[in-house]
């Protein structure tokens, strides 16, 4: 499905039809004002997936600028082990 675009009027006339739309297609609605996009919504479940797939990223991009400064980091055997002893602490303190 391609961009939802909606008037705000539409909004207050069919709250509850745009939300089906939201929750279905899985897609944000853009609501506009006079003919300019004002407004973008989404369902929750469409909402926390991008926050969750912004914050991969941001993380991401974290390392990547880390790497490119030549700044040190782990290998997967150091940070395994470094899981495992935080894994185990957790454990000892009755986590």
């Amino acid at each position: 499905m391609g961009t939802i675009i909606r008037s705000s009027s539409e909004l207050r006339k069919n709250y509850n039809s745009i939300a089906e739309i939201c929750r279905t297609s899985r897609t944000p609605v853009f609501l506009t004002r006079n003919g300019t996009g004002d407004t973008v919504i989404m369902d929750m479940e469409t909402y926390n997936r991008r926050e969750e797939d912004l914050a991969v990223a941001e993380r991401l991009l974290t390392a990547e600028r880390s790497r490119l400064l030549g700044i040190q980091g782990y290998t997967l055997d150091e940070f395994e082990k470094n899981m495992r002893a935080a894994i185990d602490r957790g454990f000892k303190h009755g986590a």
